[in-house]
C-alpha cells in the first residue's frame, strides 16, 4: 500500500509518529563531576592527593552510563525528571609501592533517586593486584583499574537499580 494514494492512512501514520515522539521520554542520568570521599573514609593521604580517584570514578561512570541512558549530565544540569546518582568513596586500601605492597581496593556506596524517590542503593568494592605486569604499575595506576571497573558496575546497576545491592567483589 502506498500512503500517497491513501491520505487518511498517511494522516493516521503521521499522528501516531508525532504522538510517539511527544510521549517518549528520554532517560537522563545526573552525576557529580567529582565523587567525594566520605567524611570517615580511610584513605591514605598520598592516594587522596595524587591519584584523582574522585574525578576518574565520575568519568568512568559517565562513559559507561552513556550506553544505558539517552543523556548523562552533571548534577547541576539535571532537570526534575533526571535520575540522580549520589556516590561517595568510603574506603581505599592502597599503600605506596605498587603491586609489591599488596592488593589495592576501592569501596563506594551510592543512591539513585528520581523526583525525590529512592530507586535503589548499593555498596561496591573492587580490588586489583595490578593485572599483567602489575609489578611495574604504581599504586595510582592499580587503583585506577579498580575505579574503572567500578564505573562499569555502577553504570549497569543504574540502568536496572535495586535496593541494598552489592556490586563487584562484595
Amino acid at each position: 500500500m502506498t500512503y500517497s494514494k491513501h491520505p487518511v492512512a498517511l494522516s493516521i501514520l503521521l499522528v501516531a509518529m508525532l504522538t510517539l515522539s511527544i510521549t517518549a521520554s528520554s532517560e537522563t542520568l545526573a552525576i557529580s563531576d567529582s565523587i567525594p570521599f566520605a567524611e570517615d573514609a580511610d584513605v591514605p593521604a598520598a592516594v587522596r592527593n595524587e591519584c584523582n580517584l574522585n574525578t576518574k570514578l565520575a568519568k568512568f561512570i559517565r562513559t559507561y552510563a552513556a550506553k544505558h541512558f539517552d543523556k548523562v549530565v552533571s548534577i547541576s544540569d539535571a532537570d526534575k525528571n533526571s535520575k540522580k546518582l549520589t556516590i561517595s568513596i568510603t574506603d581505599v586500601h592502597g599503600q605506596g609501592g605498587g603491586a609489591w605492597s599488596g592488593s589495592k581496593s576501592v569501596k563506594i556506596e551510592g543512591t539513585l533517586t528520581q523526583n525525590g524517590k529512592v530507586l535503589g542503593t548499593f555498596r561496591a568494592l573492587r580490588a586489583s593486584g595490578g593485572g599483567a605486569f602489575g609489578g611495574y604499575k604504581g599504586t595510582c595506576s592499580i587503583l585506577g583499574r579498580c575505579v574503572k571497573t567500578l564505573g562499569k558496575d555502577v553504570a549497569a546497576w543504574a540502568a536496572n537499580p535495586s535496593m541494598d545491592s552489592r556490586l563487584g567483589d562484595l
